[in-house]
């Protein structure tokens, strides 16, 4: 048993910071070399209980036995009592139930032992760090955000700062953009698909329906025609470019033509007056003709079929012929 000496004095409050009340100073110096035994003693019963801690993981024993950590501050408590001097606990630790005679670290609306005040999932000392409480348990930075933050849509890692909520999911600011360029959305904003977000341009070319002339997206003003849509000044003929003014167009192989175009790919074009042939036709040496321009070339008389003859291209009735040729 410490024995530090002297009648009923105080110890300095510096020398048992677990003291709820502050104790005056002492007018003598003897005081303080019992302060600096009761310091030596702690920190022996601190080393004492470090080994007996190694022992229990099979480390070597001491031959002789020890008193154990609790007797020793039993016995320092009680001749401390005999020097007129209360040593209070600063209160009961949350987490060993064991009192308090040192340091101690208030949180959560409890007191601890500063090294049992530790994250509930990792286990580290949470006393020189800041900590998260949830649920009346303690957690450290990266836990606590790890199991209760929300998570970014993108990189499914749990988002620490600023949040962006957009399609009903949470984002890191820094990864909401284009799904398919990666750019950031400007004033524009963005279209979704499928619940990704995209850029105008991108969702435009990757989804809006393509015009059946150009290829381009159609966004605004079209037409509808041919089983497509159309830009209104792409849908115009095939051949010549010219837009339908009358309303109506040709159709052949899928493209839009004029009556002139569609009939000259048609090959009912009449061979006389360059014309489309629309009703009764003539096919005579290869060529159609519009009946009333199935004529002798030299008489201009009309020709019927099996009663002309051909000459340079020309079309000429039998007595016309043998006059000119024969």
């Amino acid at each position: 048993t410490l024995h530090l000496g002297g009648g009923n004095r105080s110890i300095p409050h510096s020398a048992v910071s677990s003291s709820p009340v502050p104790v005056p100073q002492p007018l003598l110096p003897s005081p303080t070399a019992a302060a600096q035994q009761l310091d030596e003693l702690l920190a022996d019963l601190g080393h004492m209980q470090s080994k007996l801690a190694a022992a229990g993981q099979g480390a070597a024993v001491p031959a002789e036995p020890s008193p154990s950590l609790d007797n020793m501050l039993g016995s320092l408590t009680r001749d401390l009592q005999e020097l007129g001097i209360t040593a209070a606990p600063a209160g009961v630790c949350a987490a060993c139930c064991k009192p308090i005679a040192g340091k101690v670290l208030t949180a959560l609306g409890k007191t601890w032992h500063p090294e049992h005040f530790t994250c509930t999932h990792c286990g580290q000392e949470l006393g020189s760090q800041p900590f998260f409480e949830r649920g009346g348990q303690a957690y450290c930075e990266d836990d606590y955000h790890q199991a209760f933050s929300p998570r970014c849509a993108y990189c499914a890692g749990p988002i620490y700062e600023k949040i962006l909520t957009a399609l009903d999911q949470t984002w890191h600011p820094e990864h909401f953009f284009c799904a398919h360029c990666g750019k950031a959305f400007g004033n524009d904003g963005f279209h979704e698909r499928s619940g990704k977000p995209y850029c105008r341009q991108d969702f435009l070319a990757m989804f809006a329906p393509k015009c059946q002339g150009c290829e381009r997206p159609v966004t605004d003003n079209y037409l509808s025609a041919l089983q497509g849509v159309w830009h209104p000044e792409c849908f115009v003929c095939a051949e010549c470019l010219s837009g339908f003014t009358s309303g109506s167009f040709f159709e052949l192989e899928g493209r839009p033509y004029c009556e002139l175009h569609f009939h000259q790919r048609q090959g009912s074009i009449c061979h006389s007056c360059s014309h489309p042939v629309t009703g009764r036709c003539i096919t005579a040496a290869g060529h159609k003709y519009h009946p009333e321009h199935f004529i002798c070339a030299y008489c201009l008389g009309q020709l019927q079929k099996g009663t002309f003859r051909e000459r340079g291209n020309k079309m000429y009735c039998q007595a016309c012929h043998d006059k000119l040729f024969l």
